[in-house]
């Protein structure tokens, strides 16, 4: 995962924020949900991807046909759990990774 950006988040259930890139805006919408943590991408104000299940070192975006100039990806700091809203921005960190997947 070189040249990755952290996107900055918080420790909360439910959440939606802008992401800047070079060639377009993504938003992301994070929810969590009893059987785990959900996002959802518009790119471009685009809704383009959703409910995606957010796993520990899993690519979320996973296709290259749906236009994003990369990839974005959960780790886990402190070992290999899938992400909980609890630990956002702390113990779970979203990764950008440009031109993964592109």
């Amino acid at each position: 995962m070189n040249n990755g950006a952290r996107i900055a988040l918080n420790a909360v259930a439910a959440q939606t924020l802008k992401v800047s890139l070079p060639s377009c805006i993504v938003q992301i919408t994070l929810r969590q949900r009893s059987t785990g943590l959900y996002a959802d991408f518009s790119l471009n104000e685009v809704v383009t991807v959703c409910g995606v299940i957010c796993q520990d070192r899993t690519w979320l975006i996973r296709d290259s046909y749906l236009g994003f100039p990369g990839d974005f990806i959960f780790v886990d700091t402190q070992g290999s759990s899938d992400p909980t809203y609890s630990g956002l921005g702390d113990r779970y960190l979203l990764i950008y990774v440009p031109g993964q997947n592109a």
